[in-house]
């Protein structure tokens, strides 16, 4: 499939995204926070999206108005199911609450999805040759090694992100995270055979549960 203005469009929406790992990790840190704060704020977001999914469906001119605003951003089957939006929102939520000890690894596993799910579709829509599935091998060549970059050139001076770590991330860590966020995105997560579970929700708490048990593994294995 050729990449479109109306897939950009899509992609350069998610990146607003980004405000949920930075919420979630620099919010507890202001001194009338606390460490619930995130959590909290992105359950009223949910609980917000969730109801004008319902309303959308529930009454024609609600779902008129609603792709009049946003049919630019928006594909056709959303019309019928659940928007990408609400699912992120569900896997920010469900992430702040995983890992509120634990703020470093929201904002990782987060920002690496919502990064590199955005270039993989970009670089398999435009470029994609080799098909796997209903994504590309290009796609997601260029999601791995994007999450490489942000865990080399990134993570690492973003202010207080590590001080949790020691300053420093595991090697194998971050190997086994960019795959965990480029094979998660590649293959569907499936319940049963028709029902899956979208890749917004599913991989940033995934990946994060990932990184978590193997940054304590390397502790139980020294």
């Amino acid at each position: 499939m050729p990449l479109t203005k109306h897939e950009i469009n899509r992609k350069l929406l998610h990146l607003l995204a980004l405000l949920m790992p930075v919420g979630i990790f620099y919010l507890p840190k202001l001194p009338w926070a606390f460490d619930l704060l995130p959590a909290t704020i992105l359950s009223l977001m949910l609980i917000g999206s969730m109801l004008l999914e319902r309303l959308r469906f529930k009454y024609p001119a609600i779902q008129k108005i609603y792709f009049r605003l946003f049919s630019s951003m928006l594909r056709e089957e959303e019309k019928k199911k659940t928007t990408g939006s609400t699912y992120i929102i569900g896997g920010a939520f469900a992430c702040s609450l995983l890992f509120y000890n634990a703020p470093h690894i929201s904002f990782m596993s987060l920002s690496m999805f919502i990064l590199g799910d955005a270039l993989a579709a970009i670089v398999g829509q435009s470029i994609g040759r080799i098909k796997i599935g209903k994504k590309t091998l290009e796609g997601s060549l260029a999601c791995f090694s994007l999450c490489l970059i942000m865990f080399f050139f990134f993570f690492p001076y973003v202010p207080l992100l590590l001080d949790a770590w020691g300053g420093r991330i595991p090697l194998p860590l971050i190997f086994i995270a960019s795959l965990s966020v480029t094979l998660f995105e590649l293959v569907p997560l499936k319940i049963t055979k028709n029902i899956s579970i979208n890749d917004n929700l599913s991989v940033p708490v995934i990946t994060g549960l990932v990184m978590q048990f193997t940054y304590h593994l390397k502790f139980l294995l020294s």
